[in-house]
């Protein structure tokens, strides 16, 4: 055979069938459809996936937090609202927050009863008497709803003070609570800076506008007038205490002093009643085992906002920590 004859027999093996280039074509352009079609559908559920997580993050945001089992089948609940950590006008135990949930779990009418948990150190004596005389509006306008406290860890200063306005007053063996007292403190760096060969130089219209300036020394009569705006205070605490706790105190020398005791120690000095957890206060004493958080929460859009505006912040005071006069 010779090579012409080769080639046109490969020639015509190639392109024996006149209509393979359509087939090909045809099976590229179906392959082309598939891929298309199977994109598109993981599109849609890609979108769907995406509308329904920015459902559930508007849900978040518009409810800080959902309360479960809230009235689950006509039930009645007993309301938890929380007093924890440094009680203070920027912290989350502030007297707008707290109130707001008593209030809240007053407006309810499947709450049965409120439980206080308590688990702060004190903070601000406004603050605590603005919560204090809440619950005292509570209890007279709603005098057959009760309101306990419940103490875990510690219950102290102003966080007493709100507690003292509760009904009674639930702790564990362990539990701290008093310290019926109000403190100021600071430092003197008088020494410090003679030492240091520095002079302070101030400058003050108004006798007293430099009050207990720590680089001065003290002045006897600011030091008294003090000590008097420490007392009253300390006399409106009290005042508080006895009119929250009546005749269950055991009236001792030290008991306003700002000692703290056990909360076995507690139940017989009568600053506080029983034992008791949130749950056994819940299912024993109020009588609605099952509990229900009003304590407010931050909503997911503000501890966003907050985040990025502190890291944006944060940035910002880097950049210019970096920059200097050259």
């Amino acid at each position: 055979m010779t090579d012409n004859q080769q080639n046109n027999q490969a020639n015509t093996g190639s392109s024996g069938d006149p209509s393979w280039e359509r087939s090909v074509i045809e099976k590229l352009a179906l392959a082309a459809v598939n891929e298309q079609t199977r994109a598109r559908r993981w599109g849609i559920f890609f979108k769907s996936l995406i509308f329904v997580y920015l459902i559930v993050l508007v849900a978040m945001m518009a409810y800080p937090k959902i309360k479960e089992n809230l009235g689950v089948d006509g039930q009645y609940h007993t309301a938890v609202v929380d007093v924890v950590g440094m009680i203070a006008e920027d912290k989350e135990a502030n007297a707008e927050s707290i109130i707001e949930g008593l209030r809240n779990a007053v407006e309810d009418k499947k709450t049965k009863g409120i439980i206080l948990h308590a688990n702060s150190p004190g903070g601000s004596p406004v603050q605590s008497a603005y919560v204090y005389d809440e619950i005292r509006k509570i209890k007279k306008e709603h005098p057959d709803l009760p309101v306990y406290a419940v103490v875990s860890d510690i219950c102290a200063s102003g966080c007493y003070y709100i507690a003292a306005a509760s009904d009674k007053i639930f702790v564990n063996q362990a539990s701290l609570i008093g310290s019926i007292g109000v403190l100021m403190d600071g430092f003197g760096f008088v020494e410090t800076l003679q030492k240091l060969g520095i002079e302070r130089r101030v400058l003050t219209a108004g006798t007293h506008k430099a009050l207990l300036d720590p680089f001065s020394p003290p002045k006897e009569e600011e030091t008294r007038f003090m000590q008097g705006l420490l007392d009253q205070v300390h006399r409106q605490f009290i005042d508080a205490v006895k009119a929250g706790r009546g005749e269950r105190l055991k009236e001792t020398p030290e008991l306003f002093s700002g000692l703290v005791w056990t909360g076995q120690e507690g139940i017989k000095l009568g600053i506080a009643d029983a034992y008791g957890s949130d749950e056994y206060v819940a299912k024993e004493i109020i009588g609605a085992e099952n509990q229900v958080d009003f304590t407010p929460q931050e909503h997911l859009l503000d501890k966003i906002a907050g985040k990025i505006g502190a890291a944006f912040g944060r940035s910002i005071s880097s950049l210019l920590q970096g920059l200097t006069l050259r």
